[in-house]
């Protein structure tokens, strides 16, 4: 009787710890993602991004997350995740799918298959979706660097059949992104900003803008 008791204590004991460690390493995970933004801003893959650049060796101050930039028309362009490092811009589109994922970087839409074909959706071309957030960054930053466009799935998706992505344009599952943005950072000479601070700022200023409820994006 006394050693049933002492199982059940152990394995309580056990069991306790487990959670404590498993509490812990989520207070870390949320940490990190708060040095960067707030919880509650951008989805779980844009978050496990973040972990991903800040794992990586990127600075906290280098992530702008969920930036908000006013256009001609009032509207606003909502970029994902952008970074400035010494060889340029990265601009990021996060994107959560499932199943088969066909388009070509010509096409206004892409096709997603689910249930082996029987099911067909399509979505805007995230290739063209990203060069109208690059185009409307350059103007505001007004920097003749490269600009990496770098589109991220996550989820349980398959990129069968993906054609004529422009120079410069890296389309990836979310476990190859470390690889791209190394290649990316390692084989482009430094780029020359003409204001590097000014840059931070604007960046910081639709970061802010992000922020307010009920803004308009696209």
């Amino acid at each position: 009787m006394e050693r049933d008791i002492l199982v059940i204590i152990l394995i309580a004991i056990i069991f306790i710890r487990h959670l404590y460690k498993r509490s812990k390493k989520k207070q870390l995970i949320e940490s990190k993602i708060r040095s960067v933004t707030t919880l509650e801003r951008g989805t779980t893959s844009e978050h496990a991004l973040i972990l991903n650049l800040l794992d990586l060796g990127i600075p906290v101050k280098s992530i702008f997350h969920d930036v908000y930039l006013k256009q001609k028309d009032d509207k606003y362009s909502q970029i994902d995740i952008v970074v400035p490092t010494k060889v340029g811009i990265l601009v990021f589109e996060v994107k959560d799918y499932s199943g088969w994922i066909y388009g070509n970087g010509n096409q206004t839409k892409w096709t997603q298959v689910l249930a082996y074909g029987r099911k067909k959706y399509q979505f805007y071309n995230p290739v063209k979706q990203n060069e109208h957030h690059i185009d409307e960054l350059r103007k505001k930053l007004g920097e003749d660097v490269p600009f990496f466009s770098i589109v991220v799935f996550y989820g349980n998706s398959e990129l069968k059949d993906i054609s004529f992505i422009p120079q410069g344009t890296f389309i990836t599952k979310w476990y190859r992104v470390n690889e791209i943005i190394s290649g990316i950072l390692k084989f482009n000479l430094p780029a020359k900003y003409k204001d590097k601070r000014n840059v931070i700022k604007v960046l910081e200023e639709a970061v802010k803008v992000g922020a307010i409820k009920g803004t308009d994006a696209e």
